[in-house]
This record gives structure tokens, C-alpha cells and sequence, in this order.
């Protein structure tokens, strides 16, 4: 299971109004970084059926099944601090990450 926080559900909701479309957003992992992995997030507009679903705080979160095995259990939070704000991730399979916060591995 993966989930949103309130907070980053109601950002999701915000930004998909925004664009005028979407069924909600896909969540990932890529090799990239210092670490190896880094997280993927993107919006969803047609239903594909390989993809799981779970839904949190009224958003739909599709992922690749190849991907759920280092996502179990990830939160997902929306945090702004100063002039930076963005998604951050808090995910139980991370062993470490960069330095930078980039990338992880696990």
C-alpha cells in the first residue's frame, strides 16, 4: 500500500484541476543518481489496467507492479520550506540516500 498525506492529496487534487484532466497520478522508481534510484511521479488521464491501484485521501495512485516490491508502505507528503516546495517521499525499503536527497537505494 502506498499512501498520501492530506496535505499532498489535496496538492494532487489542485494540480489535476489545474490541468483540466486526469484520474489521478502514477508513482515510480528509475535507476538515476548517486544512489541508484530516484522516485517517479506523474499524472494519469486514461485508465491502464497493468497498473495497480490504490486509493488514499480521495486520489486515485497507480503503479507499476514491477515497482510495488520497493514501495510498500511509502508516504507521500507535500512540503513547502522557504522558496522550495515539492513532494517528499517516506519509504521503509530505503536503506540511504544521497546526499543531495535525489536518489536512494534499498
Amino acid at each position: 500500500m502506498i499512501s498520501l498525506t492530506e496535505v499532498a492529496a489535496e496538492r494532487v487534487k489542485t494540480y489535476i484541476d489545474k490541468r483540466g484532466k486526469g484520474l489521478g497520478i502514477k508513482i515510480g522508481i528509475k535507476t538515476t543518481g548517486c544512489s541508484g534510484l530516484a522516485y517517479t511521479l506523474e499524472y494519469i488521464d486514461n485508465l491502464d489496467e497493468t497498473l495497480a491501484v490504490y486509493i488514499s485521501n480521495s486520489v486515485m495512485i497507480f503503479i507499476d507492479p514491477k515497482h510495488q516490491p520497493y514501495l510498500t508502505d511509502t508516504v507521500i507528503d507535500f512540503k513547502k520550506q522557504g522558496l522550495n516546495e515539492g513532494f517528499e517521499f517516506t519509504n521503509p525499503q530505503e536503506k540511504n540516500r544521497c546526499g543531495c536527497g535525489e536518489s536512494f537505494n534499498v
